[in-house]
């Protein structure tokens, strides 16, 4: 078990060791859940999918062909969080 000093702004750091178990560096993303007893769970946030995903999806369901110019604006809506 790790023990973890709080600093006087309330945060904490967690070891390079716990970094590298949940497999994440700078930049990335972690999660907490609360559960019961005041425990808390840590979580590496990871995307829940890779592009490869995608194309195999469109060819197991016989997916469209689409031109570069459309594959982009579909990228684009979803960047600007349009759905």
């Amino acid at each position: 078990m790790n023990t973890l000093t709080v600093t006087s702004k309330g945060q904490v750091t967690l070891r390079k060791g716990l970094l590298d178990h949940l497999g994440i560096g700078p930049g990335d993303k972690i999660t907490l859940s609360k559960l019961p007893d005041g425990r808390i769970e840590v979580r590496a946030a990871k995307p829940a999918g890779n592009i490869a995903d995608a194309f195999d999806f469109l060819k197991r369901h016989g997916g469209p062909s689409l031109s570069i110019e459309e594959m982009n604006a579909i990228a684009s809506r979803g960047w600007a969080g349009k759905r």
